[in-house]
């Protein structure tokens, strides 16, 4: 189990991170340049990342989820207008327990969320290979819609937690349901819920794509 400190600086986006998702940013708000200054003095650099469900990322007055995950620094640049260029990668789940005053910046406390194994016990792994051959259709069909490139192959991880939050992040999902994913219990749960949501996904695609057919 990991280790999280008591409090941990927050950052609300209106995109969800899930573990082992690159995460771009663009820092520009004088509150989170001094977080981002204080984070960067740290080790590892890391910050958490939840979902605004109401609002706007820009000024406060937000409303938070209470399931978000662990970004860790890999990289920053900063630009000339003073602004920062930043690369972090999601670590794990994390789940708030209490917000703190958002002064100088959003604060929580915060614990690590374990993955809870199915409540029945006996229920068979996922098949995770059948799982990312729905997601690659689906993303395929997504990506022709749209005019782009097939992806190129998977790499996946060896952990199926980690896979699994892999084809997560490859579906072409909205943030709602990148929530729903990074708030199953468990990976049984999570399987069978990105199952669900590629397969939705997939109707609503081709009804689309019969539509433009005419």
């Amino acid at each position: 189990m990991s280790t999280l400190p008591d409090e941990l600086p927050m950052f609300p986006l209106g995109s969800v991170l899930l573990p082992g998702m690159a995460l771009p940013l663009r820092v520009f708000e004088p509150r989170y340049r001094q977080m981002m200054s204080e984070v960067l003095a740290t080790e590892p650099p890391r910050f958490g990342v939840v979902l605004i469900e109401r609002g706007s990322e820009v000024g406060g007055g937000d409303v938070r989820t209470d399931v978000g995950c662990v970004a860790v620094v890999k990289a920053v640049e900063e630009q000339r207008d003073g602004t920062l260029a930043l690369l972090a990668v999601g670590a794990e789940r994390l789940r708030v327990l209490e917000w703190l005053p958002d002064d100088p910046y959003p604060r929580a406390r915060v614990e690590h969320w374990d993955e809870l194994d199915s409540p029945d016990g006996g229920t068979a792994p996922p098949d995770l290979d059948a799982l990312a051959e729905e997601v690659l259709e689906v993303t395929r069909l997504a990506l022709r819609l749209l005019g782009e490139q097939p992806p190129p192959p998977l790499q996946l991880a060896e952990d199926p937690v980690r896979r699994c939050f892999e084809l997560a992040t490859l579906a072409p999902l909205g943030a709602l349901d990148r929530q729903r994913v990074l708030c199953a219990a468990g990976l049984t749960e999570r399987a069978a819920l990105l199952s669900e949501l590629v397969a939705e996904q997939r109707l609503l695609l081709e009804a689309r794509e019969r539509f433009e057919q005419g």
